[in-house]
Parts: structure tokens; sequence; C-alpha cells
């Protein structure tokens, strides 16, 4: 049966190689971003894509993706919050702003749009969150990425808070932790380093998961990865 699926930060990498995974499995995608541009390809090949422009960490952008589902009759089906900032930055350097806009995008977005869609969600929807390895405790740490990997813990944190808060109203809350992918974003972080696994690879994973994850796990964190970082 086809789903309708949400995914933040579809411009590129990851999250637009989720995107393309899902509509050619038949699944409605409703793509959120602040640049949609890179999607025009996919708009034009499938009709189950809205490519809905805005940016979510503001409460404006928020509020465009209700009214969007409402106006359309739209319910959802699960979605992944994929969009992240990423600050490579000494910690003795970084300031309570630089900390701030991290969180504001990897944490508090989540945690309001995810309370802004409740209403919107079927029975049986899944929530995904992306994180990452360097959000695990006990894993292998990097200078420069204190804001980025706090923030990434308290994203798994706060997955598994509202699968114990929502365990009886048939919603599933998980959180793929994802080591090394080859994306612009990991080229920010360490420059120059080749990673094994593929954007695409990854984005076939995540789909899949998003689809039927729920089915097996929930309020958990799964660690996505074959190598460090």
């Amino acid at each position: 049966m086809a789903k309708t699926i949400a995914i933040t930060g579809c411009s590129r990498g990851i999250g637009r190689e989720t995107v393309r995974c899902l509509l050619e499995d038949g699944h409605e995608v409703i793509a959120l971003s602040r640049n949609c541009g890179s999607l025009e390809d996919l708009k034009k090949r499938f009709s189950k894509l809205d490519a809905l422009e805005l940016d979510f960490a503001d409460e404006k952008g928020r509020e465009g993706v209700v009214d969007f589902l409402e106006r359309n009759d739209k319910t959802l089906d699960g979605i992944v919050h994929n969009a992240g900032l990423l600050l490579n930055k000494p910690f003795a350097e970084t300031s309570i702003e630089d900390m701030i806009s991290v969180f504001t995008v990897n944490v508090f977005s989540v945690s309001e749009l995810t309370r802004k869609l409740l209403p919107l969600f079927n029975p049986g929807a899944h929530v995904v969150a992306i994180s990452s390895m360097g959000g695990i405790q006990g894993s292998m740490k990097f200078p420069g990425l204190a804001a980025y990997s706090s923030s990434k813990g308290a994203l798994i944190t706060l997955m598994e808070l509202l699968a114990e808060e929502f365990k009886d109203k048939n919603l599933s809350f998980n959180t793929l932790a994802l080591g090394a992918v080859q994306t612009e974003m990991l080229n920010e972080a360490f420059p120059g380093y080749q990673a094994s696994v593929s954007a695409e690879k990854m984005g076939a994973y995540v789909a899949r998961f998003a689809l039927t994850g729920q089915e097996l796990y929930n309020g958990k964190v799964l660690q996505v990865s074959n190598s460090t970082p």
C-alpha cells in the first residue's frame, strides 16, 4: 500500500536520495526544503511529489507545512527529519549564538514541527530522526563538532522520550545514527575523507526504514555505520 511520507532537508545528499527511492517505489512524498530547485527533475518524473520551499526552522515555515496539508486534505504516514546544520569550529571560538543556531535546526525545529503535525499523523505513523554517530554516548568524538554532535545526542534522547509519551497512541519514534556517508556535509566536517557508503545507498536504507522500521522498533536508536568517522 502506498504511503505519504514527509522529508526535511531534501535539496541534496541523503535527503534527496530518500525522496527519489520513495517515489520510485510508488509512494507520495512531501519534500520540505529551503531550496527545492534540485528537485525539479524529480517533479517532472513523478506526479506524487509535492516540494514545499520553506524554512521549517522558522515558525512561519512550520505553519506553512500544516496549512498545505490541511488545504489539500493530506495526512502523513511518517516523516523523516533529515535536515541538519553542521558547525565545524573550535569550541573556544563557538559562541552562544552558534550553539543556538545549531540546536534550533537540529533539535528545536524537529520538536516543534513534530508537535504541529501530531493531528495529521495517520494511525501507525513513523517518525524517523536522522542523527549521527557523533551523538552516540561513548562513540569516537572529533574536535570542532561540539555543537553539532551534542545537538545530535539531544535529538536521540528527544525521540526516545516521544516514543514513551506516545506509545499508546499508535505512533512510533526512532532514530538512525549515521556514520560516514559521502555527502557535501561530510566533506565540510572531514575535508578529503572518502566514505565507503554513498548517499544513494544510504537514501535507500532510510527510505526502507521509514516505511517498515516501526514494525520492529520504537524508541530505539540504530547505529548505521561501518566506519569511523
